[in-house]
């Protein structure tokens, strides 16, 4: 039996197979009957569906759940912490890391190096990450985890459904494609190299947003959002219904180089004047007055240097504060092109501009309030809620990690044997 638009019977089925452990990864332990009332199908249709995810080891049962009717309850479903586990990883200017997330989206490992990645070029680097790679895959089979597929966020451009970064302007990277020195980091024992994506490191930190910004009983972002993060650079990721905004090319949200002042000092990227010129990790710091020299020998790894400015800013440095207001100023600028331009609910500060927040928002608050055209709703001027991510600098890596689990979650029995991987 065959519906319309080419679904077969197989296709429906894996779709509610998806649908019944999305349900449980994102709000279990749930019993049978209320997988079924939020998925909208019947007792009888998902009962089947939860046994094949059993069987598979996908799904466990925690014990009795309480019905409140007459018979003797049946088990909670929850996600396993054996089984699938997804692979992200992280390059940034001045650290590599690398962590594995179960389908529970506990971290179950993670490694971190500090690395003078600027204007390296891709081999070295690469062969850097492999090496952390297999240190954290090494460790899965033991806890009877597989890797499922792995992830990496770059700052830069990535061509649209490829493994090629474009142009990385903090890395000096144009047209590298990263798969062919990514294959060796298959882990030994597996038969295939695990499934690749390469995805804008902006576009993860909102997709960890997405997934992890609403845990620990917070409210997670609206569904229309803008999310803005910066370490070296500055980037943002637009949130529509939901779903990333990529644009045509998957280009969408390179805020760093919009023009703030036009007639500014010329950016890495050609242009003049960009946001990443004053709002940027660099600019900052020189702003700041912390000297090459300084900024050299402060400690590396993810969120380092921006952490020494934050340091500086706590304690009173009159020329760090001043700093960091004028970076505030000019993300307000750019944001409000973009407030105005998409209108929407929230902008969400994430990566390093979580941590700078105290000394950033005031002076980008006020421009957006001077900038924005359209009042709120409750009437007050100056355009969406601007709220601070708690994932901070973990943002990109672990929105990779998550993101390398999509396949498991999009086809549950498709990945649930690993073949490429060691049997326990």
């Amino acid at each position: 039996m065959t519906a319309s638009g080419g679904d077969t019977q197989h296709g429906i089925r894996r779709r509610n197979l998806a649908r019944v452990l999305r349900t449980v990864a994102a709000q279990g332990p749930l019993s049978r009957p209320a997988v079924a009332a939020r998925i909208g199908l019947t007792r009888a249709g998902v009962a089947p569906l939860v046994n094949e995810l059993l069987r598979a080891g996908l799904l466990v049962e925690t014990g009795p759940a309480a019905t409140g009717g007459r018979g003797r309850p049946g088990g909670e479903l929850a996600v396993s912490d054996r089984g699938p586990a997804g692979i992200g990883a992280e390059i940034g200017v001045d650290h590599l890391a690398v962590c594995a997330v179960d389908l529970r989206g506990r971290v179950r490992a993670r490694v971190a190096a500090g690395a003078a990645n600027r204007h390296s070029a891709p081999g070295p680097v690469l062969r850097r990450l492999s090496a952390l790679l297999a240190e954290v895959t090494a460790g899965l089979s033991a806890e009877g985890l597989w890797p499922a597929g792995l992830t990496v966020a770059v700052p830069g451009l990535v061509a649209r459904g490829s493994t090629t970064v474009l142009h990385a302007p903090n890395l000096g990277w144009r047209a590298a494609d990263l798969a062919p020195d990514l294959a060796g980091a298959t882990p030994p024992g597996h038969e295939a190299v695990l499934p690749l994506t390469v995805e804008n490191e902006a576009n993860l930190g909102a997709l960890a947003e997405l997934r992890l910004g609403g845990s620990d009983g917070r409210p997670g972002p609206p569904p229309d959002f803008v999310h803005v993060s910066g370490e070296s650079g500055i980037g943002a990721a637009i949130v529509v219904d939901g779903q990333l905004l990529r644009g045509a090319r998957g280009f969408g949200g390179e805020l760093g180089h919009v023009p703030v002042y036009p007639d500014g000092p010329v950016c890495d990227c050609g242009g003049r004047g960009c946001l990443e010129q004053y709002a940027g990790e660099r600019a900052v710091l020189r702003a700041g007055g912390v000297t090459a020299e300084g900024a050299a020998a402060a400690p590396t790894g993810p969120g380092a240097r921006i952490g020494l400015l934050a340091r500086r800013a706590a304690d009173g440095d009159a020329t760090t504060v001043r700093a960091l207001h004028e970076a505030g100023t000019a993300l307000g600028i750019a944001l409000a092109g973009a407030v105005n331009l998409l209108d929407p609910q929230a902008v969400v500060l994430g990566g390093a501009l979580a941590e700078l927040a105290p000394w950033v928002l005031p002076s980008l608050e006020r421009e957006l309030a001077r900038r924005t055209a359209v009042a709120t709703t409750d009437g007050r001027g100056g355009g969406p809620l601007v709220t601070v991510s708690r994932l901070g600098a973990d943002g990109p890596l672990l929105g990779a990690a998550h993101a390398a689990l999509q396949a498991v979650l999009d086809d549950p029995l498709h990945s649930r044997t690993p073949a490429h991987s060691p049997r326990n």
